[in-house]
Order: C-alpha cells, then structure tokens, then sequence
C-alpha cells in the first residue's frame, strides 16, 4: 500500500470515529419509496444497513426525509469510504450534491474537519495513482462542488509532477476536449460550480506544457470566457 493509500484509509478511519457520536433516531420519510421495514432498517444500528440501502440514503433527495440533515450526516460513514474506494453505485456528483443540501459545513468542527481531511487525502491520492478507482474529474467534480472551490485542487495538481498525475491530466483533457466541452463546462450533479473560466486558465498556462493534446492549441479556447 503506498503512503497515499495509506493516508486515506488513516482519514476514512478518523472519519469513522469523528462520526461514531451520530446516535441512532428513528427516521421518518416517504412510507412510499422505503416502507415501513426500510425506515425502522435506517434507525437502527448502522453497521446493519444493507448497502443497497446505504447507496439510496446516499442519492435520495431531501424531499424523501423529515430529517434529512441528521439522516445523511449519521450516514456519513457509509456513504464516504465506498465512495472514495470506488464500491459505491452511485453518481459520485450526486452525493457532493447531497453533502451540500445537508450543510455540510455547518456541522460540528470534528465532522466537517474529518470530511476535509477525506477531500485532501482522496485527492493525492488520485494524481499518484493511474488508473484509479473513479475517474479523474468525477474526483475533481466531488471535491470542488463539497468545497464550492476549484482553484487548490488545481493548485496541488500543479505542484504533484509524476508520471500517475500527467496521466490523469492526460485523461481529463481527453475527456473535456470532446466537442469542446470546456468552453461551457460545469460541475456537480446539478451543475452547480461553473468551471469554464478557472480550469481553462489553468490547462492553458499553468499545466500547458504537460499535455501533448494539439486541440489545447485552437485558437477558439482563447476566445473563450
């Protein structure tokens, strides 16, 4: 196990106890969508939820629970470590978008501070591995969309030169080069963090001379806003 691999499994573990307070409550939604078994399933013990039930709490809407805040808070453990290891069978952009509408940051300092703690470590842990788990800009989407900011992570891919890191540059150029995507580019399920302007800067002039991709080049990019 690398020592970044290892980082991360020391912030998911630190996770888990951060969020080991988050008592049990009974919860209370859409009889619908979960039944009666499903609701009296998520409040008891977490450890005994089914992952399957772990994955819907993980992209449900608020509009499903009475609670939703506390619900996906308690749920933080289950949804994060598969998450970021690439077992959970959910859009990871989904679930940036939940931690927003739950408040995230508004939570207790030791809970908001573990999740950071999981960004940053998930983070270099993606530009030293090649081909990882999820792909490179589902990753970049989850930690800018969570932290409503783009440049530091961009930031730390420019100071992170290994061969993993220009081969997941490689991959996300490819990717938003396709019809010219970046030009009018978005991140997050609902496309809640404008991209187009912090990332082109940053292909264009910090990291331009990493990518072989002639496209880079066209002139249209410039005229770009």
């Amino acid at each position: 196990m690398s020592r970044f691999e290892q980082k991360l499994m020391t912030a998911l573990d630190t996770l888990d106890h951060a969020f080991a307070s988050e008592e049990p409550f009974p919860v209370t939604g859409c009889t619908y969508c979960y039944g009666e078994r499903g609701l009296a399933e998520l409040s008891g013990p977490l450890h005994l939820v089914t992952d399957d039930l772990v994955a819907s709490v993980a992209g449900e809407g608020p509009d499903h629970w009475d609670d939703f805040p506390r619900l996906y808070r308690r749920f933080v453990p289950r949804i994060i470590r598969p998450l970021v290891t690439g077992r959970l069978h959910v859009e990871p952009e989904l679930v940036a978008s939940r931690l927003v509408q739950a408040g995230w940051t508004t939570w207790d300092p030791p809970l908001a501070q573990a999740l950071r703690d999981v960004w940053s470590a998930w983070w270099r842990r993606t530009l030293h591995v090649h081909p990882g788990p999820i792909p490179v800009r589902d990753v970049l989407s989850v930690v800018t969309v969570a932290t409503d900011r783009l440049r530091p992570w961009l930031d730390t891919w420019t100071e992170t030169g290994t061969p993993a890191a220009d081969a997941q540059l490689a991959d996300l150029v490819r990717d938003v080069l396709i019809e010219f995507e970046i030009t009018d580019l978005s991140m997050g399920f609902y496309d809640e963090y404008h991209a187009t302007t912090e990332l082109l800067d940053w292909l264009l002039t910090d990291v331009r001379e990493r990518v072989t991709d002639p496209r880079l080049d066209d002139p249209y990019l410039r005229r770009s806003p």
